[in-house]
């Protein structure tokens, strides 16, 4: 079933000011495409990529250069250190923060990225669980998975929350462990305490998609890139500079295995090889989150004439009834 035009969606939101979503798989080209509808339409670009958060990790998690951060303002890039934590509450008062600060200026807000939890938090006006954390739960639960391994710790979220499993990495230890870790004192589901509030947006979500065989040969591509420009050597430095190896930061997909590789463990080109096969699995997780047959995602194959197909769709949406005039 095809995706309805922005004018057919549903509108419950009306008179709320307008926030443009731009979501879709890793490597299919979100950055490029989201720079040029931000230029033409005097936007400004807020980050919803988890990756992108961290100072120094350039590189792997293929950061927008500086050249394309200087053609339209960006947003929640760079804010962390790889030891400091962003919880998803932190996140998304920055966000809404951001994206006030972008309508101040009279400019459109465009939200970019491919990390749904994120992006649901900030379009849904999710309302994260109110459960102070717990020192001693947490480090109890630490030590569990230390003592199983983050599999089969993630094995035992699976058996209280699938829905919550289904939507974390197994290796990414620190939200398995704040699953639990919710769980144990709530005594309910970490996925059923996505509580929404009230919306702030009338929001327009655009999906891109390419051929999965195309999108894999852009991920080679990336990956091959990456290498080049000198991947190895960014994370030798961020090691240098006394970032332990075990940071949950260092968990996203090409961090560990070239740390993996540092450490004398696997060949380079087995790095390469798993950063391959790591992405591909987070593709289709991403699907999760981003279905073809969502009715609140308007789709759009990457082709030669995108840009121009949304900015003519986004245009009709943002002067409808009058609300607002791009020139």
């Amino acid at each position: 079933m095809p995706s309805p035009t922005p004018t057919e969606l549903p509108d419950q939101t009306q008179d709320l000011p307008p926030l443009v979503v731009i979501l879709g798989p890793t490597a299919v080209g979100k950055t490029e495409i989201a720079i040029q509808l931000a230029e033409r339409l005097d936007g400004e670009i807020v980050s919803v990529d988890s990756r992108l958060f961290y100072r120094g990790m350039d590189i792997g998690t293929a950061k927008p250069s500086v050249q394309e951060l200087q053609r339209v303002p960006h947003h929640l890039i760079d804010i962390v250190d790889p030891d400091q934590s962003l919880s998803l509450a932190v996140f998304q008062s920055l966000a809404r923060s951001a994206i006030s600060e972008i309508r101040q200026r009279g400019h459109l807000p465009f939200l970019v990225g491919g990390t749904g939890q994120y992006l649901r938090a900030v379009t849904e006006g999710w309302l994260p669980p109110a459960v102070m954390s717990s020192p001693r739960l947490r480090m109890a639960i630490q030590n569990w998975g230390e003592a199983v391994g983050a599999q089969a710790l993630h094995q035992r979220l699976a058996l209280i929350d699938p829905v919550a499993a289904q939507n974390i990495d197994y290796r990414n230890l620190r939200r398995t462990i704040r699953a639990l870790e919710v769980i144990f004192s709530t005594g309910q589901r970490f996925s059923t305490q996505r509580r929404r509030g009230a919306l702030n947006d009338r929001v327009l979500q655009i999906g891109l998609t390419r051929p999965r065989p195309e999108l894999y040969q852009r991920i080679d591509a990336r990956i091959e890139a990456m290498f080049r420009a000198g991947f190895v050597d960014e994370v030798r430095r961020l090691l240098a500079a006394g970032f332990p190896p075990d940071l949950p930061a260092f968990s996203a997909i090409g961090y560990r295995e070239v740390i993996a590789h540092l450490q004398g463990q696997i060949t380079l080109a087995e790095a390469e090889q798993e950063i391959r096969r790591a992405t591909r699995i987070y593709v289709r997780r991403q699907a999760n989150w981003f279905k073809p047959d969502d009715p609140a995602i308007h789709w759009f194959m990457v082709g030669e004439n995108t840009v121009a197909e949304i900015e003519a769709s986004l245009r009709v949406w943002l002067n409808r009834d009058g609300m607002i005039q791009i020139d």
